[in-house]
């Protein structure tokens, strides 16, 4: 009996650990960046070393969810204008110049600094797959704490005018009150596939 225990022990330690490194895998640090937004002003990680913390929504000139998901971004950020927390957007696609993103910012009213990621490294270090996802990142240390859409209002080809579930801010206030995300009750982003091309990214 005691031999099948410690079998059992010994599996289901193993099982946790994997999950554990699954979850490490899942939350990749934010790798270090200057990136210049569309409004040619430029940004680095190091000038966000006295914020809490960095929401980045991933962007893309025409996605339907990308763009319709601004609206509540913004309202998240007025939600949170008093805390010490910078939100900001990284586009990353290939096919998206600054004239693109200009004019997407324009005409949908998007009033955060859109990092341009030029070799899609950025995008590359954190694991993005979508657009409209959003990573909670600790300038300091570059962790990610949270990674997900920003509700679930929005999937492909459907929308509800209601969320059930508000996953940026509930994991918001679950890390600003000291706590840690439980990844496993968020789902996958429903946002455009990012594509990967870049020479500095595919190694051809």
């Amino acid at each position: 009996m005691n031999k099948i225990a410690g079998l059992v022990a010994g599996t289901l330690l193993s099982a946790m650990l994997s999950l554990g490194a699954m979850a490490d895998d899942f939350l990749k640090p934010i790798k270090d960046f200057t990136l210049v937004d569309h409004l040619g002003v430029t940004h680095s990680l190091a000038e966000y070393a006295d914020k809490d913390y960095i929401v980045m929504y991933i962007h893309g000139s025409g996605c339907p969810i990308a763009r319709l998901s601004v609206p509540e971004y913004q309202q998240i950020t007025q939600t949170y204008k008093d805390k010490n927390i910078e939100f900001l957007m990284l586009n990353s696609f290939i096919q998206d110049d600054m004239a693109r993103i200009q004019k997407e910012a324009e005409e949908f009213n998007i009033e955060f600094p859109i990092l341009k990621d030029e070799d899609q490294t950025v995008a590359k270090s954190l694991g993005v797959e979508r657009t409209a996802e959003v990573f909670v990142i600790d300038p300091r240390t570059r962790e990610v704490h949270f990674r997900g859409p920003i509700n679930d209002a929005l999937g492909y080809e459907s929308q509800r005018n209601e969320a059930d579930n508000h996953y940026l801010t509930d994991a918001l206030e679950t890390i600003l009150a000291g706590g840690v995300v439980n990844m496993d009750d968020i789902p996958d982003s429903k946002g455009c596939l990012v594509g990967f091309f870049h020479p500095a990214v595919t190694g051809l």
